[in-house]
């Protein structure tokens, strides 16, 4: 499996009720996982994947949605600290000393 072709992806039951999230590939790639109401969950698989979201019915498994891993991929932006560097006050200039 190359590891340079995994993409960073997320998945919310926003349902009240357990899911399964089957994940498959080409490449011999099978992530199944289950997924508790409001539970976010994280995980990596190769870009051609599709993603299958179950649960159980009445009549047994019933397939509730089926995503390609694209639609799932995470903003992996850079976070910024909201907490300031610890620069002494003669220091370099900081965004903090700057406002007001």
């Amino acid at each position: 499996m190359d590891l340079t072709a995994q993409l960073e992806c997320g998945f919310r039951n926003a349902t009240d009720r357990m899911v399964i999230l089957r994940c498959c590939a080409a490449e011999e790639f099978y992530l199944e996982r289950v997924v508790f109401p409001f539970e976010l969950l994280s995980f990596q698989c190769p870009a051609d994947s599709v993603v299958e979201i179950w649960t159980h019915g009445l009549g047994g498994p019933e397939l509730l949605e089926s995503l390609r891993a694209q639609e799932l991929v995470l903003d992996t932006a850079p976070v910024v600290s909201a907490v300031p560097d610890s620069t002494p006050l003669g220091g370099s200039h900081s965004p903090w000393l700057e406002a007001g």
